[in-house]
C-alpha cells in the first residue's frame, strides 16, 4: 500500500471538514481553509486519483427503515485459495454490507443487515451458506452499534 508524502495540511483539513459533513459546500471549505472553492474542488479530484477518496455516500439508519437485525458471519472456507471466489459471490448478496479477509479462526469476517429474524435465516441458508467454497459459518447478532466513525486525520 503506497503512502503518500504530497499530502499537505490543507488537504488534511479538507478531508477533516468532509468527514464531518460530506454535504459542506466546496466554498464553504474553502472559506474555512483559507483558499478558494476551486482550490478544494482541485485536490479532492486529486484525492480521488490517489485514491485515498474513494468516493462518497449518504449513509442511513437501517433501522429507521424496519431494517432491525446486524449480524456479523465468520466464514470458514474450504480452502484459503478460494477467497476471491467467494467473496465476489458474497458481494451479489444485497444484505451483505462489510467483507473482511481476516486473520485468525475465519477466514472471512462480514456484516449483513436484515429486516428481521426471518429474513437473517433467509439469507443464511438460502444464500450465504449455499456459496461454493464456504464450509461453515458463525452468526453473531448485534445488539447495538455505538460508534461508527472514520480515523482522526493527524493535521485537522
Amino acid at each position: 500500500m503506497q503512502k503518500y508524502s504530497d499530502i499537505d495540511s490543507t488537504d488534511l483539513r479538507i478531508l477533516s471538514l468532509l468527514i464531518e459533513n460530506a454535504a459542506l459546500p466546496y466554498t464553504e471549505i474553502g472559506k474555512r481553509v483559507f483558499v478558494s472553492g476551486g482550490t478544494v474542488h482541485v485536490r479532492m479530484k486529486k484525492l480521488e486519483h490517489m485514491g485515498i477518496v474513494k468516493g462518497s455516500q449518504l449513509v442511513i439508519d437501517p433501522t429507521k427503515l424496519g431494517w432491525d437485525i446486524s449480524a456479523f458471519l465468520g466464514i470458514y472456507l474450504d480452502k484459503s485459495s478460494l477467497y476471491e471466489q467467494v467473496a465476489t459471490e458474497l458481494e451479489g448478496i444485497p444484505e451483505v454490507v462489510n467483507i473482511h479477509y481476516t486473520t485468525g479462526i475465519y477466514s472471512i469476517f462480514l456484516k449483513i443487515v436484515c429486516r428481521d429474524t426471518g429474513h437473517l435465516r433467509e439469507i443464511l441458508h438460502d444464500k450465504i451458506q449455499k456459496v461454493n467454497g464456504i464450509q461453515r459459518t458463525e452468526t453473531f447478532i448485534s445488539l447495538e452499534e455505538r460508534i461508527n466513525r472514520s480515523i482522526p486525520l493527524a493535521e485537522s
